[in-house]
């Protein structure tokens, strides 16, 4: 049976940690490249940050250089020109006054051989993207608290630490992206950075949930390390993260493909832009970066190391993790229902694959299971003879 078979009957057996090192250096390398477009390229920021006035021509005989001749007599000559669609073109400049930005449209529509009414004019001021810029940095600290706590209650704080790692690894990737290609990020943008962390949580704690799962069928297991287990659990869930993710780039390219050649709304690409690049990189660091990251601070617990160097004297490279785990299984199903009969359960030594066998012997208060005939009874104590009842 071919991979990709067993990958679509959910029979993989993928060790992933072989390949953490690699991408969590992919992962690193990327950020590095991403800082350094923010830093020494800086964000394409629309209008709404920055403040001023655009306007919009929708015109497919009109070119860059006209529209730049028609601003020179308004001193718009550094004007921002950009082609955002195939018959759209966005202006963006500083104005003194209303009446200028009614004078700039008329000229631009007379270099594009279109009516006034064609050109959609805006202006806003530098408060307002400043005051949509304060609420999206509150809203991302207040998300990035409540996710902490949330995942540190229901999971673990290590799981909540790097499930914080990968959702900023996220959002720097996809931010980085609109810095190395100069797309704008607009008001539409910001909505769209929010939105994926939603989705990028979402795979995260899928994985996260299922290594708890398993982390507790592995209790009492020696043979089998935290690492493994984590491993063992993504192949469990990488198809579910597969089909989520799928499911969820469908719409968003329908959205991105219709926004941009069939309506040309340039707000609709903007905001699938943001949100294809989230979701892609949503699941990948969810396999790739949080779930190594848990494994490398949980691997560090006392009981994990004690774990790792008996794993090494067995040579537990060649367990059958699915096996060992079904075995723990059916070993605490049995002491559970030896407890409920009364038993006294102990446990035995494991080979390298089996779990720990399980020896259920009689409580010491117990009568034996066949009695012996009184003939056969040894006396214990001094006998004493019954006392015989006085006849009235």
């Amino acid at each position: 049976m071919s991979g990709f078979a067993r990958l679509l009957r959910n029979e993989n057996d993928i060790d992933f940690a072989k390949v953490w090192k690699r991408t969590l250096t992919v992962s690193a390398v990327l950020v590095v490249l991403t800082l350094g477009a923010l830093i020494f390229r800086g964000l394409n920021l629309g209008i709404e940050f920055e403040g001023g006035a655009s306007w919009e021509v929708r015109s497919s005989e009109v070119t860059a250089d006209e529209l730049s001749s028609a601003l020179e007599p308004f001193g718009l000559s550094d004007a921002r020109i950009q082609k955002v669609a195939n018959e759209l073109w966005r202006v963006r400049g500083e104005t003194d006054s209303t009446a200028q930005l009614e004078d700039v449209k008329d000229a631009l529509a007379d270099a594009a051989g279109i009516a006034p009414s064609d050109v959609t004019a805006n202006a806003v001021g530098a408060s307002w993207g400043s005051e949509v810029t304060a609420k999206a940095r509150t809203a991302l600290i207040v998300f990035f608290v409540v996710l902490f706590m949330y995942i540190s209650i229901r999971l673990e704080w290590k799981m909540g630490v790097a499930a914080l790692v990968a959702v900023a690894h996220d959002i720097v990737l996809t931010v980085g992206v609109y810095a190395i290609f100069q797309l704008e990020v607009t008001s539409a943008t910001v909505i769209a950075f929010l939105t994926i962390l939603g989705y990028s949580l979402y795979d995260t704690l899928v994985v996260f949930d299922k290594i708890r799962e398993n982390e507790r069928r592995a209790t009492g297991l020696d043979s089998v390390t935290y690492t493994q287990v984590a491993s063992f659990s993504m192949n469990q869930v990488l198809m579910r993260c597969i089909n989520a993710s799928f499911t969820s780039l469908l719409p968003v390219v329908a959205v991105l493909v219709v926004g941009r050649y069939v309506l040309g709304a340039v707000t609709l690409q903007e905001f699938a832009i943001a949100l294809l690049v989230g979701l892609i990189v949503g699941s990948y660091s969810s396999l790739f970066v949080a779930t190594p990251l848990v494994a490398y601070l949980k691997e560090r617990e006392a009981a994990n190391v004690d774990r790792q160097i008996s794993a090494t004297k067995r040579k537990s490279a060649e367990v059958d993790i699915g096996a060992a785990l079904d075995e723990a299984d059916r070993s605490r199903s049995v002491r559970s229902r030896a407890r409920g009969e009364g038993h006294r359960v102990t446990r035995g030594t494991g080979a390298s694959v089996q779990a720990p066998k399980v020896t259920v012997t009689k409580r010491r208060n117990e009568a034996p299971a066949a009695a012996k005939s009184e003939g056969e009874r040894a006396p214990q104590g001094q006998i004493k003879p019954r006392p015989r009842k006085k006849k009235r």
